[in-house]
This record gives structure tokens, C-alpha cells and sequence, in this order.
């Protein structure tokens, strides 16, 4: 059991940005303009005459579309003319995609360097990302009490996520001194506005009994209104307590009907639960296949135990020579959704990095083939001529980023689309 889930940053870089040097993306991208509802069509005009709200928000339009359509070099256009004009939101999306690898190589002291912009414009979201950038210590020396300061400023401004983290180092003692009741009030003012990993906090707070009196009831009454929020480690938590009689009754299925439901939003400790529930036959007839298959799926998360487990696990089986028999294909349905889950994610990412590649490859033929733009003189022609002939070799790699983001998009398609693709099939 886990006592936190650390907060989503990804979640919110769907939107902010900032550009310094080219404002403009070369043309040799090609672009799909996409299918802009009235909204977005509306921004255009706007966009087009300069206006940095309307650029921003056509920019979204954009990126909103980009696991389905090339739209990567249009978002960043535009974010990029808004960000130019100060908008903090634009600044705060260009730094997002600069730490995620979206559409742009990943680099920190750029996505800092943006979140600051906007952070000193007061954008609670930003100063959310930038002491985020100070907690992890990219690119930065690590400072929690810059972090605890920039989440401050964020949490002010009721943003729910900055009060949770407030919670959170007031609850480690991180950049302050360790404070309960500080931690616990920060998360009831989170939970409040509706962030369910403050939810999960303060369950598992009052579960161990940490600035208050331990009450198990409590814990499970704030665990369910994160699982019912959808959060995956309330559901896993809730698991825990099932599976362990941790102030409940014992109740395996229960149990596994909780770790089933965060297993299906790729949590690592609940497939690694379910494993250890096939191996030892807890609630179900023990099953090596089913077993091995969760604890395979729990360590392609990371998890240190699911990583364990699965190599002791591992060991057993081939020491008893029944490892070939445990590696038989499973078909279950928890197994498939949770496999589904980690396919989908693994494709966005992989879609964000070779669309970044593309840009970037597309980026350095521009830079080669404007070598000495304007001048006439024959050692400047020269430079120029060699210019044109090295940036072929990256529109090439360019194209090929793009054709292999295409393939990723037609697959992550059909698997968030399958019925779709399947009736396409039965179509003579």
C-alpha cells in the first residue's frame, strides 16, 4: 500500500507554452488542417490579427487532436505568437511540452525558463509546474523550500493540486517543519475543490493515526470518496484493507474487485497484489499463469515489488519446471483492460517523442538552408549551396518520423477504437 500518489504533472501540460528564438516552424512540416468545430474556426480571424487569447486558444484546438492527426507544428505556431505577447498561459503550455517531450526535445532549463514567465505573471498553474521543476531538481538544484514557496503562491490562488502538495510537505516536513494539523488542513481545503489524491491522503492519514486518533473507519469513508473520484490508489488502498482485514472483515473479492479497478488505470501495487493473490490462492484457486502475468505487468510499471516478485516468482518456477506451462498466453478480461491501459499510454508517448524528432529534424534542415540568407558574395553562395544539400538528410529522417507517427496513430486507433475497426473489416 502506497500512502501517496504523486501528483499528475503530465496531466496539466495539455496546455502552455513559450517560444525565444524562431517563432515560426518550418514549412516543409506537413500539415492536416483538422476538422475545427465552429469554435475553433471562429479564433481564426482573431488569431490571425494578432490576438494572444484566441492564438492560445486555436493552439489548443490543435493539440487537442494530436494522437489523431498531424497538428504538432500548427500548435506550436500559435502557441508560440502568443507566448511571444506575454500570455502566460501560452508560456506555461510551451514549458510543458518542453519537460514532456511534446512536440518539442525535452529540456528543462527551457521549461523552467517558461514556467518562470509565467509564474512571475502570477499563473497559479505555472508556479505549480515550476516548483514541481524545483522539488524534482531538473535542471535545477533541488529546493524544497522553492518549491514550497511556488506551491504556496499556486495554493493561494485556491489552485487544488498546489494545495495538495502543500499538504503533502507539510505532512514530510519537506522545506517546512512537519506539521499534522497543517498537512491535514491543506488537504480537507484540496479535497474540497475536488482533488482526490488529497482525498487518499487524508485516508491514509487516519489510518496510521497521524495527527490524530487512528480511526479506520474514517480512512475508509475518505478512501471511497477518492475511488469513487476514480482515484486508482484509493482503490488499490481499499484493496489493501480487504485483503489484509485492516479494520474491515477480510474479503477477498472485494479485495480483487478494487485492485481490478486500479489495475485498469495502470497502477503497479494493485497488479502486483493481484498477483500475489494467484500465486497464493487468496479468494481464488491458485493460477501461476495468471500470477506470473500480473506481477510481468506490475514490474513493466516500475514497481520495485512487482519487480521483486516477479523475479522470485520467476526463480520458483523455473526451479520447479513449470515456468514454460506459466507462460502460456492468459485470457482474462481484468488482464486485458489493464494491458489495454499501459498499450495506450505507451503509445502516446511514444506518438509525442517522434513527432518532437520530426519537428526537430525539420527545424535543423531550416537552419541549413537559410545559412547566409540575403547575401550575395560567392563564399556565401557556397555555404548556401552546402546548406540546401545537408538539410536533405533530415527532411528525410523527418519523414520518416512522420510516416512512423502515423503508424502509431493508426494503431493506438484501433485499440481505443476497436469495434469501429472491426465492423470496417466485416465491410466487403
Amino acid at each position: 500500500m502506497n500512502f501517496r500518489t504523486t501528483a499528475m504533472r503530465a496531466a496539466f501540460f495539455l496546455f502552455g507554452l513559450v517560444a525565444v528564438a524562431r517563432a515560426q516552424l518550418p514549412a516543409q512540416i506537413p500539415t492536416q488542417m483538422p476538422p475545427l468545430g465552429t469554435e475553433c474556426n471562429s479564433l481564426l480571424a482573431k488569431a490571425a490579427v494578432g490576438d494572444a487569447q484566441a492564438q492560445f486558444a486555436l493552439g489548443d484546438c490543435y493539440f487537442s487532436t494530436r494522437y489523431v492527426t498531424l497538428d504538432y507544428a500548427q500548435a506550436l505556431s500559435w502557441y508560440r505568437k502568443s507566448a511571444a505577447q506575454g500570455f502566460a498561459p501560452a508560456q506555461n503550455q510551451l514549458g510543458s511540452m518542453y519537460e514532456n517531450n511534446i512536440g518539442l526535445p525535452q529540456n528543462y532549463k527551457s521549461a523552467a525558463s517558461y514556467y518562470r514567465l509565467a509564474a512571475n505573471q502570477g499563473y497559479a498553474l505555472a508556479q505549480y509546474h515550476l516548483a514541481a521543476i524545483f522539488e524534482a531538481g531538473h535542471s535545477v538544484h533541488r529546493d524544497y523550500k522553492q518549491a514550497f514557496t511556488w506551491y504556496r503562491k499556486a495554493a493561494d490562488q485556491n489552485l487544488p493540486d498546489a494545495e495538495e502538495e502543500v499538504g503533502y510537505f507539510y505532512q514530510c516536513g519537506l522545506g517546512v517543519k512537519r506539521d499534522y494539523a497543517q498537512a491535514i488542513a491543506w488537504y480537507r481545503r484540496a479535497a474540497a475543490h475536488g482533488n482526490s489524491n488529497a482525498e487518499n491522503q487524508l485516508g491514509y492519514l487516519a489510518e496510521q493515526g497521524w495527527g490524530q486518533q487512528q480511526n479506520y473507519a474514517e480512512a475508509l469513508s475518505w478512501y471511497s470518496k477518492a475511488a469513487e473520484h476514480g482515484n486508482a490508489q484509493a482503490q488499490e488502498n481499499i484493496g489493501y484493507m480487504f485483503q489484509h482485514g485492516t479494520g474491515v472483515s477480510m474479503d477477498y473479492a472485494k479485495a480483487m474487485s478494487f485492485f481490478d479497478q486500479a489495475a485498469a488505470q495502470g497502477n503497479g501495487d494493485a497488479e502486483n497484489q493481484l498477483g500475489w493473490m494467484y500465486q497464493f490462492g487468496q479468494g481464488v484457486q491458485p493460477d501461476d499463469a495468471m500470477a506470473l502475468s500480473w506481477y510481468q505487468l506490475s514490474a513493466a510499471r516500475d514497481n520495485i515489488n512487482g519487480q521483486r516478485n516477479l523475479e522470485g516468482f520467476t526463480a520458483d518456477l523455473e526451479e520447479d519446471g513449470t515456468l514454460q506451462n506459466a507462460s502460456a498466453a492468459v485470457h482474462d478480461a481484468a488482464i486485458d483492460q489493464a494491458q489495454r491501459w499501459a498499450n495506450i499510454q505507451d503509445l502516446h508517448c511514444r506518438i509525442d517523442r517522434v513527432e518532437a524528432d520530426a519537428l526537430y529534424q525539420e527545424d535543423l534542415a531550416s537552419q541549413l538552408e537559410h545559412m547566409d540568407k540575403g547575401k550575395t558574395d560567392g563564399v556565401s553562395k557556397i555555404f548556401k549551396a552546402m546548406g540546401t544539400v545537408g538539410a536533405v538528410k533530415y527532411h528525410v529522417q523527418a519523414q520518416k518520423d512522420c510516416d512512423e507517427a502515423a503508424g502509431l496513430r493508426d494503431q493506438l486507433a484501433r485499440i481505443e477504437n476497436p469495434n469501429q475497426f472491426n465492423s470496417d473489416a466485416r465491410i466487403p
